[in-house]
């Protein structure tokens, strides 16, 4: 009889805005080897009122949730310009780390936030969920099989409307680093990484605030060249109506493409095809283009939150590193940065 494995016990930094609405119900909740313990925010009777509606115990300061003995990992979801410090405080605890992203507000200090969770021996991973998406990963096995050829380019959309809010710490760049691109490209760009499987080497991006009052940037676009040759265009903007956003992803190779619309966010749903040459010869000019062959990709969904959840608990249970790790973290703080050098001095801009 195999013995039964003990779910790890969580605890929320900053129990609102996405952790309630997603990864609370959706990840923590109903994942197999988690349960969540107690929340924490800095509105206090927030933090009581999520304490009521999941039944665990609630606190108005970091340091009481990393006081709870019962805690043994923490999922952080405050403003970026938090993040740093509450990891530093959770790694000290003994707490392993879920961070949202962005890692923090600069190279400096993911760097601390590794720095500390390895000195702790706590584990350190990052929110980027999409990874996990059903959609993502089986583009991603293809792309790694070979059925796209010599991989070309990519691209990836996500945008939305994000009109004016008074307080909204997304529209404040001290508290942020940036809009559209820091908030939601770099999921993209993450996840063009991800799938074609080569990092980002140089970027060209154009950032403007073309329809809001606020002075973070609504609007952006980047051009990128990964190490393997392989070009990419990410477009993420606070200033297109949600429902006129495709959020699209788009792969092409020497031997076909692959087209997804609705995959990029945070739901499960979507549409993926792909146009694959049939053959070891892959494409021949003299061939008519309709050759290739459409089939529409139909994975088992898949909850991005709950496996995001249960990866990360599985890693602290068996001792490995998480599969979206801290360094990976830094790495996406460096290319985002990289994208505002290029857009402020006008220039490509290499990521080291």
């Amino acid at each position: 009889m195999q013995e039964e494995v003990m779910s790890i016990k969580w605890g929320v930094i900053g129990c609102g805005g996405i952790a309630d609405r997603r990864t609370i119900p959706e990840g923590i909740i109903p994942a197999q080897n988690a349960e969540l313990v107690a929340v924490m925010d800095a509105d206090e009777e927030k933090a009581k009122g999520i304490g009521r509606k999941y039944k665990v115990r609630s606190y108005p300061k970091e340091e009481e949730l990393l006081n709870d003995r019962e805690v043994e990992a923490v999922y952080i979801a405050t403003p970026v310009y938090l993040h740093s410090k509450q990891a530093a405080l959770a790694a000290r605890a003994g707490k392993h780390v879920l961070c949202e992203k962005s890692m923090a507000l600069t190279v400096e200090e993911c760097r601390e936030m590794l720095s500390v969770c390895q000195e702790n021996k706590v584990k350190l991973g990052l929110g980027f969920m999409m990874r996990f998406h059903a959609y993502h990963k089986k583009a991603r096995e293809l792309v790694r099989e070979g059925s796209l050829g010599k991989l070309v380019l990519g691209r990836a959309q996500l945008s939305c409307w994000y009109p004016d809010i008074e307080g909204a710490w997304r529209q404040n760049p001290e508290l942020c680093g940036g809009g559209s691109l820091i908030d939601m490209g770099s999921h993209c760009i993450d996840l063009l990484e991800f799938i074609l499987g080569s990092r980002v080497r140089e970027v060209s991006c154009f950032t403007g605030t073309l329809v809001h009052g606020y002075p973070v940037e609504d609007s952006a676009t980047v051009l990128l060249r990964f190490a393997n040759g392989a070009q990419g265009v990410v477009d993420s903007c606070f200033s297109i109506p949600d429902v006129s956003s495709k959020n699209r992803l788009e792969l092409y190779g020497t031997k076909g493409s692959i087209l997804a619309e609705g995959t990029v966010g945070q739901g499960e749903a979507g549409e993926m095809t792909a146009y694959l040459e049939k053959g070891d010869k892959g494409y021949d000019a003299r061939q008519a283009r309709t050759s290739s062959t459409a089939e529409k990709l139909a994975p088992a969904p898949v909850n991005m939150y709950r496996a995001e959840i249960e990866h990360f608990s599985r890693c602290i249970q068996e001792n490995k590193e998480p599969a979206i790790s801290g360094e990976d973290g830094l790495w996406s703080q460096k290319v985002v940065l990289a994208c505002y050098q290029s857009a402020r001095e006008k220039r490509v801009v290499t990521v080291e």
